[in-house]
């Protein structure tokens, strides 16, 4: 098993701020990692909620932690470029991706999430602070930078 990255508990907080209300909207999760991110867009009122998790074990621990919340979700094993190049349901209003900071193929996963986004539905990619890519708008927390698209 990698080692994982959770993302910091100031990052995450500024997160929610930012994206204020997300009651009744459908969230994303891609590399859900200790599915921190989707659990508190449920307790924040998200109407559904999608975890994608390419470990296995995670995947698991996942599905026991977020069923003590709500049974309206997914925990779904599978790498997320896969996931999303597959997905042909209904379009997500946020989408929320922390890939491994080596992560390679950035490129892909932006384009295929703003595929995958509903109108006025936003992406957030959390990322090592020293790359750019080309988003609408960047907050940065130390080492840590949020990136976000709007899909209008």
């Amino acid at each position: 098993m990698k080692k994982i990255r959770p993302t910091s508990g100031k990052v995450k907080q500024a997160l929610f701020n930012i994206l204020y209300d997300i009651t009744g909207e459908r969230f994303l999760d891609l590399f859900a990692g200790t599915g921190e991110i989707g659990l508190t867009a449920v307790k924040k009122g998200a109407s559904q909620v999608i975890f994608v998790e390419k470990d296995r074990k995670r995947a698991e621990q996942i599905k026991k932690k977020v069923s003590k919340y709500t049974q309206d979700f997914k925990v779904i094993t599978a790498d997320a470029i896969k996931f999303l190049k597959n997905y042909k349901k209904e379009p997500f209003d946020i989408i929320f991706a922390d890939p491994p900071y080596d992560y390679r193929e950035y490129e892909k996963l932006i384009d295929l999430a703003l595929e995958k986004l509903s109108e006025d539905g936003v992406f957030i990619l959390e990322h090592r602070s020293d790359k750019h890519f080309g988003a609408d708008e960047e907050r940065t927390y130390g080492d840590t930078t949020l990136s976000f698209w709007r899909k209008v």
